[in-house]
């Protein structure tokens, strides 16, 4: 027999029981496994996307950002530090393997791509969890160092050095000393990340220029009027 369930006060006390289980506790127990579903689902779909997200902005030979990602996040960095309470501060560094073709030449690209990640895992071992770096080609990487000063940046870019010069790296046993050059350039007030990257990218060279294994750190406060771009 077909219950009215919205005319109550016409009902018995068994079709009363009958139309509350149909219309209120059938559907509650139905609802349950299907926004059980619908969550399981929405998270998977949350996962799949935060994945795909890494994978896009990961060096996959070092598990470091990839330099696309490194360069949107430093630029991101930058714009938010002219609101920052500490004002507009903070440091560029890139790292650049020394002889690093004698590498892949003597040795093959496999034990290559091991001084690689090796080179990244010392970096990463030295530096703040606010900190970023990221491979941005060859056998070259960057490091952003927010709220930092030219003394903390020396100090920083020195352990960096030491930390790899103390990584044990020996291709077929034979043990191999790997070592970096480090450029910096400090800011004070803004600067365009292109900009940055450059006067750092000048200060690599220097630091080649002396010997290699070695770093070689500026401030843009020390500058009236920015050094301009090689010829």
């Amino acid at each position: 027999m077909f219950v009215d369930s919205f005319n109550f006060h016409n009902l018995g006390p068994d079709d009363l029981r009958w139309s509350i289980t149909v219309d209120i506790l059938v559907p509650l127990g139905l609802a349950g496994p299907i926004l059980f579903f619908l969550l399981s689902k929405l998270r998977e779909l949350a996962i799949a996307h935060e994945l795909l997200r890494r994978h896009a902005a990961t060096d996959t030979l070092t598990d470091l950002l990839n330099r696309g990602a490194f360069t949107r996040e430093v630029e991101e960095a930058l714009a938010d530090a002219r609101f920052a309470e500490d004002g507009m501060r903070g440091t560029l560094l890139v790292v650049d393997a020394d002889n690093f073709k004698a590498i892949n030449d003597t040795y093959g690209h496999e034990q290559g791509d091991a001084a690689l990640r090796l080179i990244a895992s010392s970096i990463r071992a030295v530096l703040r969890s606010a900190d970023l770096v990221g491979r941005i080609g060859g056998e070259e990487f960057a490091v952003y160092l927010p709220g930092t000063t030219l003394l903390i940046a020396e100090a920083v870019a020195e352990r960096l050095r030491q930390a790899v010069y103390a990584a044990a790296f020996a291709p077929e046993g034979k043990p191999h000393q790997l070592t970096v050059s480090v450029g910096g350039a400090v800011y004070d007030r803004h600067l365009p990340f292109a900009e940055l990257f450059r006067l750092a990218d000048q200060q690599l060279y220097a630091a080649k220029q002396n010997g290699r294994n070695c770093i070689a750190v500026t401030s843009i406060a020390h500058y009236e009027t920015l050094p301009a771009a090689a010829a």
